[in-house]
């Protein structure tokens, strides 16, 4: 399958999203940051935003949660019309019943894990999500420089999924120079933000970024 992109809003114009999601109208997925500025120190969108956003998205929403109670908040992501709804394993207290709760809700259910957090700590979760997302900068800002370990993290992903159903996603650092590598490693689904945001030409951008992953 070829690879997804899914183009990250973080470094999107907010003041004119709507023309900004159709600027990206040939992606995959629109990648939607939620930060609370506990869990990461940063603060983004929130609730009402991302309800609206997939109410309008020509694409479907990929919502990735950097919250600090995602048991407690990320259902309603599910019930405002996100497709896809990511929370960390470091803030997630009942990570396997939170991802039954997503999948029950009809979003597909992903589990991301910072630079710092071995891929054998997502054993036990495997079989109950349908995306793990690997973090390959520190969570909180766009713009940053990839993590070149985040290779090798990609390809234990990628044993540890086996032959099961579960997508590879990874999130940051992502451009013309390191989506080659990033694709050859496994990953399924590339989130771009500044490198697509930031050109002349976004939805070109998306074409030149999936060409180079294939």
């Amino acid at each position: 399958m070829p690879v997804e992109i899914a183009p990250s809003i973080l470094t999107a114009d907010f003041a004119n999203l709507e023309r900004e999601l159709d600027r990206v109208a040939n992606a995959d997925w629109v990648h939607l940051d939620v930060m609370d500025g506990h869990f990461v120190p940063n603060l983004t969108i929130g609730l009402p935003v991302v309800r609206r956003i997939a109410q309008i998205s020509p694409l479907p929403a990929d919502v990735h949660l950097m919250i600090e109670d995602p048991d407690r908040f990320a259902p309603d992501y599910a019930a405002a019309g996100a497709k896809s709804v990511t929370f960390h394993l470091e803030a997630a207290r009942g990570p396997v019943r939170l991802a039954r709760e997503l999948r029950a809700l009809g979003a597909k259910a992903a589990v991301a894990i910072n630079p710092a957090t071995p891929v054998a700590a997502l054993a036990d979760l495997i079989d109950e999500v349908d995306m793990i997302l690997i973090m390959s900068v520190e969570p909180g800002f766009g713009g940053q420089s990839f993590i070149e370990r985040s290779l090798s993290k990609l390809r234990q992903a990628k044993e540890l999924i086996g032959s099961r159903p579960v997508k590879l996603e990874i999130d940051g650092g992502a451009d013309r120079t390191t989506v080659p590598r990033i694709a050859a490693a496994g990953a399924d689904v590339i989130v771009a933000g500044s490198a697509v945001f930031g050109a002349v030409d976004p939805a070109a951008e998306i074409r030149a970024l999936r060409e180079l992953a294939r």
